[in-house]
């Protein structure tokens, strides 16, 4: 039990230092290259974050228990952006802007709500994983077209905000080279916070299911919790809520459609994650649609809520999986 704790606390530690360099290396990238921050938080950033969930989903699968990969996925939903998104509003209001309200916000809702559709037969396909890869792929190419429309005001941003800085390509290689590092970092420390806070969960004889849902969930968003904490801190707010929205996004079309393509007949989902857990997940997204578009801003008291029912979550799977 204590090298579970020894292991959780270096996983939590080595994911705080590896999100401040990897915030700080997209941010620049997106800069230098004209790109606003909340493209690059859609793009590099949540998929760099989201890896944890791919590996596990893509294991599992290959193991034969694909469905604790879908449940991971729909408990790490809610977490981001429930407990995730509320912590940060509690920590400073998050402001919305126009483009999400027009195009991330209802590509969230409408992902959530074909994960639901797909998997109401109890299973997901092969069929389906390709169908939700190839959503991955067109949501990325949208956010890559949108990032060409807007990189010449972005450029004009970059200039006033970093009026000392040039185009030297040693600046740009270390850039990349934080975000790539740091997103490895993240991973790295991602993966021993997992494996300590599950030594743990079986030290205290909690069940499988509550592992996955709870503590499973809890370890691979810490990657998204982390930095999203560190970028509202640092006022990078554009890169706290793209971060979000683009991570929940792609746990589902990326991560859940890897993960449906490698068994040959496809995932069986269990009767409780068809009818509990994906719909609190789908009602969770839903729920950001009056919260984002009442005065486009997330503030304290709608972060508290979000925080509160993130809680009532909690209750409510110790009540009725234990």
């Amino acid at each position: 039990m204590v090298a579970d704790a020894a292991w959780f606390v270096v996983g939590l530690g080595t994911l705080v230092a590896g999100a401040e360099v990897m915030v700080r290396g997209a941010t620049e990238i997106a800069a230098r290259l004209g790109i606003s921050a909340i493209v690059v938080g859609l793009t590099v950033v949540s998929v760099g974050t989201s890896m944890p969930e791919l590996a596990i989903g893509v294991v599992s699968a290959a193991e034969g228990n694909g469905a604790m990969a879908v449940g991971n996925v729909a408990g790490a939903n809610v977490i981001n952006l429930m407990l995730v998104l509320g912590l940060s509003a509690l920590i400073l209001p998050l402001a919305i802007e126009m483009r999400t309200l027009r195009s991330e916000l209802p590509v969230m809702a409408g992902v959530a709500v074909l994960l639901w559709v797909l998997a109401a037969d109890g299973m997901l396909s092969r069929a389906d994983g390709l169908i939700l890869v190839t959503g991955a792929v067109l949501y990325t190419y949208s956010v890559v077209r949108s990032a060409r429309r807007e990189r010449g005001s972005a450029a004009v941003e970059f200039v006033h905000t970093y009026p000392t800085a040039g185009t030297d390509g040693r600046r740009t290689a270390l850039h990349v080279g934080m975000t790539v590092g740091g997103i490895a970092v993240i991973v790295l420390g991602a993966q021993w916070l997992v494996d300590g806070a599950v030594g743990l969960a079986r030290a205290f004889s909690v069940s499988d299911a509550l592992i996955g849902l709870t503590v499973v969930a809890l370890g691979t968003t810490a990657p998204e919790l982390v930095t999203t904490v560190v970028s509202t801190f640092r006022r990078q707010r554009d890169v706290a809520v793209g971060n979000l929205l683009g991570s929940s996004a792609y746990n589902i079309l990326l991560i859940l459609g890897v993960t449906s393509l490698v068994p040959a007949h496809g995932i069986a989902l269990p009767r409780e994650l068809v009818r509990i857990d994906i719909p609190i997940m789908m009602a969770a997204t839903l729920a950001c649609i009056p919260i984002f578009i009442s005065g486009r801003r997330v503030g304290r008291v709608e972060g508290g809520c979000m925080v509160a029912a993130y809680v009532g979550f909690l209750v409510f799977l110790l009540a009725t999986q234990t």
